[in-house]
């Protein structure tokens, strides 16, 4: 199963992915590209470090979304690497009609909390706000609706008494470097 990373900042989820693929421990998934739309980003210089080709592609006007010409780049991209399937792994835009129905099904998302509660932006910091005791990550499909898809997968993390924001933020990361590896996994075992 080949599937194609979007990102747009350190990259940190992508790495786990490409480490747990070096390590054997991917399944049948096998990465074949990554796509930024933050010219900065570091995910692109995972590309060299893993053997994995990394490219940018300029977003656009919008801040949140890509436009529909953009999104066909997208498209024309990910078509190349011949992917199965489409992993948003910390990509900070919205996905829109273009690449939705181009990958029917195809496409999933890490969100820092467990869906359905705070989905959007700042999720963690929201979790953190309200006194909940615990907060995590979930692994979903997407559809047309912010973080609206079916769940794949989640993972718990208790907030502590003594944990701060950034405390709390660090056990995020860690148990979503944890999960969304393991969802490829599992799915690439199901993919025919």
């Amino acid at each position: 199963m080949n599937i194609v990373l979007l990102g747009s900042g350190t990259g940190s989820n992508a790495k786990a992915i490409l480490e747990k693929q070096t390590q054997g421990l991917l399944g049948k998934a096998r990465v074949t590209g990554i796509i930024t739309d933050n010219p900065t980003a570091r995910i692109l210089t995972l590309g060299d470090s893993y053997h994995v080709p990394a490219i940018h592609i300029p977003s656009g006007p919008f801040k949140t979304k890509l436009t529909p010409e953009v999104e066909q780049t997208y498209v024309d991209h990910i078509r190349a690497w011949s992917a199965d399937l489409v992993v948003l792994a910390g990509f900070m835009r919205v996905v829109k009609e273009t690449l939705l129905n181009a990958f029917p099904g195809k496409i999933i998302n890490l969100h820092p909390s467990l869906l359905p509660k705070y989905p959007g932006l700042h999720s963690v910091q929201r979790a953190f706000d309200a006194g909940e005791k615990e907060c995590g990550c979930t692994v979903h499909y997407v559809n047309a609706v912010i973080d609206g898809g079916d769940i794949i997968s989640q993972s718990r993390v208790r907030i502590e008494k003594e944990d701060t924001f950034t405390t709390l933020m660090e056990k995020v990361h860690a148990a979503e470097h944890t999960l969304l590896p393991e969802a490829i996994r599992k799915l690439s075992l199901e993919f025919r």
